[in-house]
């Protein structure tokens, strides 16, 4: 990966995509399909592949936000474990999104601060 900063740190920026689009436990989601949204805003260094925001998917598998239902190559099926809400962190001043049953803990990697 180069040395691109995001605005919004990736995993917020993928959290967000999960609240707004996949935000029930019974829906199944990609992340080739959350990579494509992400491409779209434009918030991502332009010469990422799907292989390179991996790390990422990973985390939020480990956090127990997302489930992996299945994996396919480089195609990762999720689904929630809880439905998501939408917090603010007043430590680093972004919008978090957490599942219901996540430690209160703010997923940006540069914050973790509790909420």
């Amino acid at each position: 990966m180069s040395d691109f900063t995001p605005k919004i740190p990736i995993t917020l920026q993928i959290r967000k995509i999960i609240f707004e689009k996949f935000n029930d436990v019974e829906t199944k989601f990609t992340n080739d399909e959350i990579f494509e949204i992400l491409k779209e805003n434009s918030d991502i260094d332009p010469s990422w592949i799907i292989d390179d925001v991996e790390s990422f998917f990973n985390e939020i598998c480990d956090s127990g936000f997302t489930r992996n239902i299945a994996q396919n190559f480089t195609t990762i099926w999720l689904k929630l474990f809880d439905p998501a809400k939408k917090l603010h962190c007043n430590a680093c001043n972004h919008d978090i999104h957490l599942g219901t049953s996540e430690e209160k803990i703010c997923p940006n990697p540069s914050c973790k601060s509790s909420i």
